[in-house]
């Protein structure tokens, strides 16, 4: 408490009003007026209410089915969205791939053990010297494919029931044997997170040491693409059908060595009620619904790699 004619301020009520007088006068019986505030007219305040209702745009919210006809179409072609890497970032990379290089060379410098069985699927030629490496490496080169009880190989084809006449099945190309498995990069599945402001949608993805080089984030307007590499063998790919409409332009990513994130800016300033649009997976899981069926009426002699490569996804 204190008096607004002197700097003296106290916390307790009993010593604000023992505080002494700071002006000398007269005595007086009457209480002093109290000083007034000057008053707004009337036509000053219905002016500044009228400049304030001026700058005031009311605009109605849409409704869901305007958004879903204004809805731009998926197929749009998609852009890569400018990435920024944190300095931390960088250095824990430039550290890996150090570490990397020794590896490399420590392998490579490892010599071959005899008994080693090549790595190239369906050779079953074991090392027993230098005079090896001189033979022809009969394997295949495509990937196995299991599908409706059928076992085979998408490079040539030959199907059969049994899984030990699979396994026995020769090679059909020939080229130099492996005895180094070769590190190909894994799929895996990285947890996410997403969350929202009136302007942006921000898609957080936990991939550690992500490679900025070998990732990328592309995206249109509604459906959006993240691949990331991430502790040099590890990928995470991904395909988001997005709830709203995002302004590609706008939107960036960023990548620090704990996580990538993804900032949206949002088309419209409208609330998602979700990160991807439901209504995508079930018009894909028909498109795949619908594909199946037709493979399956189709002969035998009118197979494809292209078929083989779908069946295999199943």
């Amino acid at each position: 408490q204190g008096w607004s004619c002197c700097k003296k301020k106290t916390t307790d009520f009993s010593e604000f009003l023992s505080i002494k007088g700071c002006t000398r006068g007269r005595h007086s019986n009457e209480k002093p007026q109290e000083t007034l505030q000057p008053e707004v007219t009337s036509d000053k305040a219905n002016g500044s209410r009228l400049q304030a209702e001026d700058k005031v745009i009311l605009r109605e919210p849409k409704s869901a089915e305007a958004l879903q006809r204004e809805r731009p179409s998926s197929d749009e072609p998609k852009t890569k969205l400018p990435v920024r890497v944190s300095q931390s970032l960088a250095q824990a990379l430039e550290k890996l791939s150090l570490s990397e290089m020794q590896k490399k060379k420590e392998q490579e410098s490892q010599a071959v053990m005899p008994g080693t069985r090549c790595k190239n699927a369906g050779c079953k030629t074991v090392y027993s010297g230098p005079e090896t490496d001189g033979e022809t490496c009969l394997h295949h080169p495509g990937v196995p494919v299991f599908h409706e009880g059928f076992k085979y190989w998408n490079c040539c084809c030959i199907r059969t029931t049994d899984f030990n006449a699979f396994l026995d099945q020769k090679g059909c190309s020939t080229g130099k044997h492996t005895w180094v498995p070769k590190q190909d990069k894994k799929k895996v599945a990285c947890r996410y997170d997403w969350h929202q402001t009136s302007r942006q949608v921000v898609v957080t993805v936990y991939a550690k040491n992500a490679v900025p080089d070998q990732s990328y984030v592309e995206t249109n307007r509604t459906v959006m693409t993240v691949h990331i590499q991430f502790e040099s063998d590890k990928l995470f790919h991904k395909d988001f059908h997005l709830w709203g409409v995002a302004s590609v332009e706008q939107s960036f990513v960023n990548m620090v060595p704990s996580k990538v994130e993804v900032t949206l800016v949002k088309a419209d300033p409208v609330s998602w009620a979700k990160l991807e649009d439901p209504r995508a997976h079930v018009e894909l899981a028909e498109g795949l619904q619908e594909s199946e069926e037709s493979e399956d009426v189709r002969p035998d002699w009118d197979i494809s790699d292209d078929d083989i490569s779908e069946s295999d996804e199943e």
